[in-house]
């Protein structure tokens, strides 16, 4: 009847998981859980029209208030470290409740019992509510066998009991696992980024450490020299600048190889990306690269890259499927990237930043770029480079399954 804290997304704009911090996501929960106050229908025309006296329609409506209002206490606590003494305790005034309105009342209140099995299960941890639903469950059996026409209802509300309730845990133990994810995901990230700093650490150190030493050494050496050799002293300014270039070269080719994206990393990294993001991904995995030269396969990484920020920030898209093949053409060998997704799809007549900057990428290693509508509607981004020779003729794809 109910959804624990962190519903879905779509629905809410909490994430699975996540409670409800801002006004409107109370609202919005709020009106969430009410939808499924539908089914006090039941009660609320017994009150109507079921020939009671006026002060027992009073006192049916004050327990009918009651009820709710402790219902969705309850439930909007849920996750929130209470003790399980305490969530035992206020299951334990629903079914009170629930027992006293339907002996009092009538048949058409022993739908009560579906809510306390609801919250049960959205409320108490899997080792507790096993127990508490099958009890719950349990006294809606005897208080419907002890009112009139109880048995008639007891059919149709038994088994939403019992399935309501142990869905509601595996709801509960889904926000759990999704939290336990994100908090993982999180340390994770946080340790790649604490080896990435230690690894450029250890690669300055390797680059810089030797250089910068002997340029302190020839310095000091230099400075010793220089009232009595100055010619040596020179020769040591010279060996020193000579170093001090070879150094700077080092330091730029490092640069250049940190900012050059690699295939294979950003083939794992779209697969990542796309599922992250709730889409679907076919990306191959582990990418034959032989006779592919390093600025095509730069090139080809940029493609990838930028067609998958695309698909995740503005297609929409459920499907994502990214291809790799050979191809021979006219030309020579090449080698053919293609990202296509199911999304809003785009003309292709015009082209961003992003797509304009990988088509002059593109060209400069001899290759070319095309953007167009998907076969079956979306987007499809094309990326084509020359390959080295004797890479095989017709179409192969390069890298296996993901």
């Amino acid at each position: 009847m109910a959804l624990p804290e962190g519903h879905a997304e779509g629905v809410s704009g909490i994430g699975l998981g996540q409670r409800p911090q801002t006004r409107r996501q109370k609202q919005i929960k709020l009106l969430w859980i009410g939808i499924w106050l539908a089914y006090l229908s039941a009660p609320v025309k017994d009150l109507l029209h079921g020939g009671h006296s006026d002060g027992v329609r009073i006192l049916g409506c004050l327990g009918l208030v009651v009820f709710v209002v402790w219902y969705f206490a309850l439930i909007f606590r849920t996750g929130r470290r209470e003790t399980n003494g305490a969530v035992l305790g206020a299951l334990a005034v629903l079914a009170a409740q629930s027992a006293v309105l339907s002996l009092f009342l009538g048949r058409e209140w022993l739908v009560l019992f579906v809510y306390v099995s609801i919250s049960a299960g959205a409320a108490l941890p899997m080792r507790l509510a096993r127990w508490a639903i099958p009890v719950t469950s349990a006294l809606m059996t005897v208080i419907a066998l002890s009112v009139p026409g109880g048995e008639a209802y007891l059919a149709g509300l038994l088994l939403p009991a019992l399935l309501g309730g142990f869905a509601m845990t595996g709801v509960r133990e889904l926000v759990r696992t999704t939290i336990a994810l994100r908090e993982a995901r999180a340390t994770v990230a946080q340790l790649a980024a604490n080896e990435e700093r230690l690894r450029l650490a250890r690669d300055l150190h390797d680059l810089l450490g030797h250089s910068l030493s002997l340029i302190t050494l020839k310095s000091e050496l230099a400075g010793r020299m220089l009232p009595d050799h100055p010619d040596t002293a020179a020769r040591q300014i010279a060996d020193i600048e000579n170093v001090s270039r070879q150094a700077l070269v080092d330091v730029r080719e490092a640069v250049t190889g940190y900012r050059r994206p690699r295939l294979p990393g950003e083939l794992a990294g779209a697969q990542v990306a796309l599922t992250a993001a709730g889409i679907t991904a076919d990306v191959p995995a582990e990418p034959d690269l032989t006779g592919i030269s390093e600025e095509c396969e730069t090139a080809l990484a940029w493609a990838l890259r930028e067609a998958v920020t695309n698909v995740v920030r503005h297609s929409g898209a459920r499907r994502c499927s990214v291809e790799l093949v050979r191809r021979q053409t006219l030309d020579g060998p090449t080698v053919q990237l293609t990202v296509e997704d199911d999304g809003q799809g785009a003309d292709g007549s015009t082209y961003g930043n992003g797509l304009t900057g990988l088509t002059e990428r593109l060209e400069k290693t001899g290759g070319e770029l095309t953007a167009q509508p998907g076969r079956r509607g979306g987007f499809r981004l094309v990326a084509l480079v020359p390959a080295g020779a004797g890479t095989g003729a017709g179409d192969e794809p390069i890298g296996s399954g993901a």
